[in-house]
């Protein structure tokens, strides 16, 4: 085994911790415990002075300072078994975690109430490495033999980085500055990487439904009170599906389409609109099967594509669909 090049910390201008509200939300922001031992604090509080001396210029890199005293406290980290009531990373490959985490989690009680608020990501299958990511930083690998920590690949946050903002943008949740892909080292270090073709565990089309597809029996409800985060909705038949590197193509009949909004449509995408179900080839999604299927659609623009977040099929009559337009048009937003 080649020796592990250490990784380079680069300091972040926020440090977030999460609490659980409907799907994701930021909270306040809590301060690591101090060490009991007087030198030990005189140390710690002197060595905290001169990186706020090499970074007093800036005001903004003088501000964290619960990253500085977290990496701080990474020199006396120790390896813990991850927790069984650490739902986030069950099944993710390894026994034992580094403890204090990489997000400054100093205490096992925190780890697990802030990785809690990231389950619900991982039910909308966004992609396939979002656990791997997500548990690099809430329970990172502990090797016992290797003094530094070791972070997620780049390449491995920006995957999932790409793959998951438009999800989370649907509930009107940014990617948040703690997960900044640019602190993390771009592959010539030791890090976590992305998970290759062979490591991948093929889910069965039956066994996994699509996000944007998971239907909870209140669609019309849902279509409304999701209407005013989304960039695009509309009432749709469905013309052609056909798959584009695992993203499922959706094409629509124009004729019955009926567009509720569109922001940032271009004139090509207003005559000849083609939308995407991001990984729809490794998941099911029955509200699209069928061609002159009838959909209610929302979504946003992301990377020059129109991305669907929430797809349902309309089973009820043309009358009540006429209804349910009158209220759609009714939305301020």
């Amino acid at each position: 085994m080649t020796k592990p090049i250490p990784v380079v910390y680069a300091p972040v201008t926020e440090t977030y911790n999460f609490r659980r509200i409907n799907i994701l939300v930021s909270g306040s922001q809590s301060q690591p415990e101090i060490p009991a031992s007087p030198s030990r604090l005189l140390m710690d509080v002197l060595l905290l002075l001169v990186l706020l001396a090499c970074t007093g210029r800036s005001p903004s890199l003088a501000a964290p300072f619960t990253y500085q005293l977290a990496r701080l406290s990474s020199q006396r980290s120790s390896c813990k078994p991850i927790p069984s009531s650490m739902s986030l990373c069950h099944g993710v490959g390894y026994s034992e975690m580094r403890l204090p985490n990489l997000l400054g989690h100093d205490s096992m009680k925190e780890a697990l109430q802030q990785a809690a608020s990231w389950v619900p990501l991982l039910t909308k299958q966004c992609h396939g490495d979002t656990k791997k990511f997500l548990c690099s930083l809430f329970a990172p690998v502990c090797i016992s033999d290797l003094e530094d920590p070791v972070y997620p690949c780049r390449s491995l946050c920006e995957a999932v980085r790409d793959s998951c903002t438009p999800v989370m943008a649907a509930f009107g949740f940014p990617w948040p500055e703690m997960f900044n892909c640019s602190r993390f080292p771009r592959g010539n270090e030791l890090c976590v990487p992305p998970a290759g073709p062979d490591d991948r565990l093929q889910l069965a089309k039956e066994d996994a439904v699509c996000a944007a597809c998971f239907s909870r029996g209140h669609n019309e409800k849902e279509f409304l009170e999701n209407f005013c985060s989304q960039d695009f909705a509309l009432k749709m038949s469905v013309k052609a599906l056909s798959s584009a590197d695992g993203d499922l193509k959706v094409t629509p009949e124009l004729k019955s389409r009926t567009l509720y909004k569109q922001e940032s449509w271009s004139e090509e995408e207003l005559k000849k609109p083609v939308l995407w179900l991001t990984h729809g080839e490794s998941c099911a999604c029955e509200e699209l099967r069928g061609q002159g299927t009838v959909v209610l659609a929302m979504g946003h623009k992301a990377a020059g594509r129109l991305v669907i977040t929430w797809v349902r099929r309309w089973q009820r009559g043309e009358r009540e669909l006429k209804k349910f337009t009158r209220a759609v048009r009714k939305i301020q937003c």
